[in-house]
């Protein structure tokens, strides 16, 4: 099929060096928010036409699309439901107040509508100037034939890539993040469990602040709390091992097991019952931050994994 003239170029200047960047994935929206703006002024340009995101379902694609586009209306919402047509189907070049950026969810496109006509809906708002941020981007990329400009992609990490034939392509990609996502589902249902039993049984209300550490999570303190580690952990462990379920319970809300309904602002990044957490262990001593001059409590999930990264960029000989 022929280049939309979009990707077409008689004069290039510039071949992007870019191979990828990564982010810790924050949990919550607000912190997602804050790195989406920051993704945004680091790596788009108004030539971006083509917008891919990449992730499985709760990753947090919707939110971290907002925080790249703010005001962008989404076609879906958290539920799957989309109340009306997709505006892109409906675009004209000739409507003078159309849209100039538009969304797309291909999951739920493919629902309902012929990969071609997609795809159609695509090259006409591009070839047109328009920019299309197309969420689920590895579901249409075969039938599309071209990548996007640039793709963000969620799991335990964000992805910042610019693909060129070489790659990355959305399929390595998306494997890399489906790999490692649940781990990051595992070290926020710890957190939470660990937050509610220091609030709980030792009276500890952490202020709303999400840490990052790889493969886990940090509470910070002012001082060293006279907390034993040991016995948290083993408090911990039981309700692990009790396998309860974790489940939403309305807007910035979790609960988990019998306890009290929890503030959460990332609802969805969780394991779906408190035993699919594999491996949870508490840093045996509170690590202190000289510059922020507080002691963090260290969990950790999971095994020392390679999320096969490397081969996401390698480009395979025919």
């Amino acid at each position: 099929m022929d280049k939309p003239v979009f990707l077409q170029t008689t004069n290039q200047q510039h071949f992007e060096t870019l191979l990828y960047a990564l982010y810790y994935a924050p949990r919550g929206r607000p912190r997602l928010y804050i790195l989406g703006a920051q993704l945004a002024n680091r790596y788009l340009t108004a030539s971006d036409l083509l917008v891919g995101v990449i992730g499985g379902e709760g990753s947090g694609k919707s939110t971290l699309i907002k925080g790249l586009f703010p005001g962008l209306e989404l076609t879906n919402d958290d539920d799957g439901v989309n109340l009306k047509q997709t505006p892109i189907y409906d675009f004209s070049p000739d409507d003078f107040f159309s849209a100039h950026t538009f969304h797309m969810d291909i999951r739920y496109e493919l629902a309902f509508r012929q990969p071609f006509e997609i795809v159609d809906a695509i090259n006409k708002a591009i070839e047109n100037g328009r920019r299309v941020v197309v969420e689920h981007f590895d579901m249409i990329y075969k039938a599309l034939g071209y990548n996007a400009n640039i793709i963000f992609a969620i799991g335990e990490e964000v992805i910042v890539t610019r693909p060129t034939v070489f790659g990355p392509m959305p399929d390595a990609i998306k494997k890399v993040v489906d790999a490692t996502a649940r781990y990051r589902r595992m070290a926020h249902s710890a957190e939470d469990i660990t937050s509610q039993i220091l609030a709980t049984d030792y009276g500890y209300n952490r202020r709303v602040l999400h840490s990052d550490v790889k493969r886990g999570f940090t509470i910070k303190f002012p001082e060293i709390p006279d907390i034993s580690i040991a016995e948290i952990e083993e408090k911990v462990k039981k309700v692990i091992a009790a396998d309860v379920p974790i489940s939403i319970a309305g807007k910035d809300l979790i609960r988990i097991g019998d306890w009290p309904d929890t503030f959460c602002t990332g609802t969805r990044t969780h394991c779906a019952r408190s035993g699919e957490i594999e491996n949870f262990r508490l840093i045996n001593r509170y690590i202190y931050d000289p510059i922020w001059k507080e002691y963090m409590l260290v969990g950790i999930v999971g095994e020392k994994y390679q999320a096969g990264i490397e081969d996401m960029i390698y480009y395979e000989e025919e």
